[in-house]
């Protein structure tokens, strides 16, 4: 584990906070899902199969990941930052 002692810390850089990009996936392929599925027919019944809706489910988690990545990617400042220290290494710390 990485000491978090001030004399190693060489500073802080930013970073998007991806812990908390959960309940936005969440919502993002949630979305999703709705705008796929909107036009079908509603059915009910125990002896239905879900694989349909399975794959659906699947397939916007994925476009809702792709969107994130390239939001965060390209546009971090959109989300919640965090300031993560960046370590200096002393003469001990360094193989001879």
């Amino acid at each position: 584990m990485t000491s978090t002692n001030s004399d190693h810390t060489g500073g802080h850089r930013r970073e998007v906070d991806y812990e908390k990009l959960g309940p936005a996936l969440l919502i993002a392929s949630s979305l999703v899902l709705a705008i796929r599925t909107a036009k079908w027919s509603p059915t009910h019944g125990d002896g239905l199969s879900t694989v349909d809706l399975d794959k659906e489910v699947e397939h916007s988690v994925r476009i809702a990941k792709i969107v994130l990545s390239h939001l965060t990617g390209r546009h971090p400042e959109l989300f919640q930052m965090k300031n993560v220290p960046w370590y200096v290494a002393t003469d001990d710390e360094v193989p001879k």
